[in-house]
């Protein structure tokens, strides 16, 4: 397999986040949404660089009482979810290439055109080949266990607000194969959160944390809404199979309360957790639930330190942690220096 998609839990260079700002949806409580971005840059930056892409890099700053191992650099962006926007890596002959997926806002939901843009104007700070890619891909679409397997929903990838012309399996399987280097692709029919704009992305719903295991949202409650969806995905991945055969290690992760903001009802989801260099981010919720999922993550990441954000905010706007953040891994360069300590 001469290329190749890491996986998340592999070693990495650095995280991207995009900073909210006053044209973004944050506007009405640009504050509370600015913390949350800040808590999850300063948890970041006690392993790893951070790239914090932002509207003004001195406005920014001003929110840091310190900034080592934070850089900054400055570009226009319609919003802040960099998993969807940023590009994706992969490993060609173990050299890197950033690839850039075109992006629609979820299927023309949202503007889009800055954000689409934003990957071009950034890839002179990439230590890596550069390819624009025409397919409409987003990165919380797609989960990599590093070892040529991709896990996906059907609902996402082959809905026609994306690829209409891409009618079949086959035809997405081939151009995942021949641009990421995916070997088999693991598909889910079913599975869904309320409030989710991303038609079910994966990274809302099921995760690897290691080659072998997946973590998976259950829900138990009968009355809740996504009971049946949820409780048919789980059989699906239980039927999944490896490239060797073997059914994977699965891993349950509870469902929240449900959380509602003016009316509607968040998604919520202890899934959408980031996995970096020494740690694991897992949003949590002010929930019930938050203490059971923390421990689980405990369990399955006992060579990691886990460190709990308060995602609240974040999911006003239907997305989480792993949402607004792109990791890069270990074999590409960021050519941004760094902000030495500022006292």
């Amino acid at each position: 397999m001469s290329r190749r998609l890491p996986a998340e839990f592999e070693r990495q260079s650095f995280v991207q986040l995009i900073f909210p700002h006053a044209k973004t949806d944050w506007a009405p409580y640009l504050q509370e949404a600015s913390e949350t971005f800040v808590e999850i840059a300063e948890a970041i930056a006690r392993f790893e660089l951070c790239l914090i892409v932002c509207d003004d890099i001195d406005r920014v700053r001003r929110y840091f009482a310190a900034t080592e191992n934070l850089c900054f650099v400055q570009a226009e962006s319609d919003d802040t979810w960099a998993r969807d926007c940023s590009t994706i890596t992969v490993l060609e002959e173990e050299k890197p290439m950033v690839i850039d997926f075109t992006f629609t806002g979820w299927g023309d939901k949202f503007d889009a055109v800055h954000d689409d843009a934003l990957s071009s104007e950034l890839r002179q700070y990439y230590g890596a080949r550069y390819h624009r890619e025409h397919l409409i891909l987003e990165g919380g679409a797609i989960e990599s266990n590093g070892g040529g397997l991709l896990l996906t929903t059907e609902n996402c990838l082959m809905n026609p607000n994306r690829n209409h012309k891409l009618t079949r399996r086959t035809e997405i399987e081939r151009i995942l194969q021949d641009v990421l280097g995916v070997e088999k692709t693991l598909w889910l029919e079913h599975g869904y959160l309320e409030g989710d704009d991303t038609d079910s992305h994966i990274d809302t719903l099921a995760r690897f944390v290691d080659a072998e295991t997946i973590v998976y949202l259950q829900c138990k409650d009968r009355d809740d809404v996504h009971f049946e969806a949820l409780s048919t995905m789980e059989k699906e991945l239980k039927a999944l199979k490896d490239l060797d055969g073997n059914a994977f290690r699965l891993v349950p992760l509870p469902m929240t309360e449900p959380i509602y903001f003016e009316g509607e009802r968040l998604p919520a989801t202890y899934a959408n957790f980031l996995i970096i260099n020494g740690a694991v981010l897992v949003p949590t919720y002010n929930d019930p639930h938050d203490d059971e999922a923390l421990s689980i993550f405990k369990r399955l990441f006992d060579d990691r330190e886990v460190i709990a954000i308060d995602c609240s905010v974040l999911i006003r706007q239907h997305g989480s942690l792993h949402c607004v953040s792109m990791q890069f891994p270990e074999a590409v360069t960021l050519k941004v220096t760094s902000d030495p300590e500022t006292h």
